[in-house]
């Protein structure tokens, strides 16, 4: 269940007052940790929209990043098939852990959550000086221009294929991919938008 201000009573903190709450990155799907909410933690997470957990050693409530300012950013809270868990998609602003890595589980990543994460980094560097991000050239170019390198990877995976090279349809796949991502980011279109029409065509 989707949980928002107006039914945050539906949460069961009969069984215990402290109940686990798992933060995963909405944009990669990559778990970044897991605390400890109490009802008063839960009602501070939708007021302000950042992960609010009850620290078990402060004996308080606690904001992640309100001493690192890497806090995270509140996008959806929900509750599992009997309301006593909850999973919070949240944007991260910084490292989550405390080591200064991604997640507190830093070496639990699924393989495709990658793709999302390039697909930030091309956003993070699209505006870089051109002469020293492969990235931003292609933004400082015309459109047309990462069209043609959409066209010529995807032309390249087709041959690679048909010869059975393995290794180099895995490159050329690799290139398409990126120039595709580059693509999309130009035409202000998200790889997320393209995932939401695979999900239609699905159903």
């Amino acid at each position: 269940m989707l949980i928002n201000t107006n039914n945050i009573k539906e949460i069961d903190f009969s069984k215990s007052e402290l109940i686990p709450a798992i933060v995963q990155d909405k944009n990669t799907g990559i778990i970044l940790m897991q605390g400890f909410m109490n009802y008063e933690a839960m009602e501070k997470t939708l007021d302000c929209n950042m992960v609010t957990f009850y620290s078990r050693s402060k004996q308080r409530l606690w904001t992640k990043g309100e001493s690192s300012d890497n806090y995270l950013i509140v996008k959806e809270v929900h509750t599992d098939c009997d309301f006593d868990s909850i999973l919070i998609l949240a944007e991260p602003k910084g490292p989550t852990c405390h080591l200064g890595t991604q997640s507190c589980f830093e070496n639990a990543k699924p393989d495709l959550a990658f793709i999302a994460q390039l697909n930030q980094v091309i956003s993070q560097r699209k505006n870089d000086d051109p002469k020293e991000s492969y990235t931003a050239s292609l933004f400082a170019k015309d459109i047309s221009r990462s069209a043609q390198k959409v066209g010529e990877e995807g032309v390249e995976v087709a041959l690679a294929a048909v010869k059975q090279d393995i290794d180099e349809l895995k490159n050329e796949s690799a290139d398409l991919l990126y120039h595709l991502l580059v693509l999309l980011q130009r035409s202000e279109t998200d790889i997320s938008q393209v995932v939401k029409v695979l999900e239609q065509r699905h159903k």
